[in-house]
C-alpha cells in the first residue's frame, strides 16, 4: 500500500482515491511522484500483475488541490467515463475558503477564460478573444468566520484554474492563492478541496457518489464546522 494512497472505493473497473494536496495527479515536467503512478504501483503490487498496468486518467485536479478522484482500471471503463465527462455527466462539488465575503450569498458565475501557455496563467477575457472558453460555476456561502467565507462550489464546466480565477474576479480569491489573489492574497496552503464526485458506474450504470471532508484540523478549514449529516467518505 502506498503511503500517500487512500482508497475510497475499488472494483474491477474503477478505483476512487483521495488526492493529497500538493501532489500532481499525473506525470508532469517536474518528474515528481504523482497520484497516477502511485495508483498503478498499488494495483501492480496488490494483485501481483506482471508487466505494465493499465490505468485511465478520467479527470484532473490542480497540484495544490486535494480531494476525490476516480481512475479507470480498464480501457472500456476509461472510454465510457471520459465520454460521460465530456457530456457533463459528472457532478463535481468543491469546498473553498474565500478571502472576504461575496456580495451575494449564492450566485452563478459565468465568464470567458483564456490560458497563457507561456506562464500557465488563466485570465478572464471577452468571448471574441482567441482561445476564449466559456466557464460556469455556482457557489453558495455556507459559513463566515474571521473575514473568511466557506463556499460550496458546483462546477458546470471544467476549465484550468477555473474556481481560482472566477472567485478572484469577484474580489474573493481562494485562501492561499498567491497566483490569482492579487492584493487580497493570503499566504498559506490553498484552501480548495474537491469534496464530492457523483457519476454513473461505467459498466453497471449504478449512481455513485463519493465524498471526503477537507483537512479540518488545519487552518483555515478548522474555522468552520464540517460536522454535517452523512459527511463521511464512502
Amino acid at each position: 500500500m502506498e503511503n500517500n494512497l487512500t482508497i475510497l472505493y475499488e472494483d474491477n473497473h474503477i478505483i476512487v482515491v483521495l488526492k493529497p494536496q500538493n501532489m500532481a495527479c499525473c506525470p508532469d515536467e517536474t518528474g515528481d511522484d504523482n497520484l497516477f503512478d502511485a495508483v498503478k504501483r498499488y494495483i501492480k503490487e496488490a494483485y501481483g500483475k506482471p508487466g505494465n498496468v493499465y490505468l485511465g486518467l478520467v479527470h484532473r485536479l490542480d497540484r495544490p488541490t486535494g480531494g476525490v478522484m476516480v481512475f479507470a482500471k480498464t480501457s472500456k471503463a476509461s472510454a465510457r467515463l471520459s465520454e460521460k465527462m465530456r457530456q457533463g455527466g459528472f457532478e463535481k462539488k468543491y469546498f473553498a475558503v474565500l478571502c472576504g465575503v461575496p456580495g451575494k450569498e449564492s450566485a452563478t458565475l459565468e465568464n470567458y477564460l483564456r490560458k497563457n501557455t507561456v506562464n500557465n496563467m488563466v485570465y478572464v477575457c471577452t468571448e471574441s478573444e482567441e482561445g476564449a472558453k466559456f466557464a460556469s460555476l455556482h457557489y453558495e456561502i455556507r459559513q463566515k468566520a474571521g473575514g473568511l467565507s466557506l463556499a460550496e462550489i458546483t462546477l458546470h464546466t471544467g476549465r484550468t484554474h477555473q474556481i481560482r480565477v472566477q472567485t478572484a474576479a469577484i474580489n474573493c480569491p481562494v485562501y492561499g492563492d498567491m497566483r490569482y489573489g492579487g492584493e487580497k492574497a493570503v499566504k498559506g496552503k490553498l484552501a480548495l478541496w474537491a469534496y464530492s464526485l457523483r457519476f454513473a458506474h461505467p459498466v453497471s450504470g449504478e449512481a455513485m457518489r463519493f465524498i471526503a471532508e477537507p483537512p479540518t484540523d488545519e487552518f483555515p478549514w478548522k474555522n468552520f464546522d464540517f460536522f454535517v449529516s452523512g459527511f463521511k467518505s464512502y
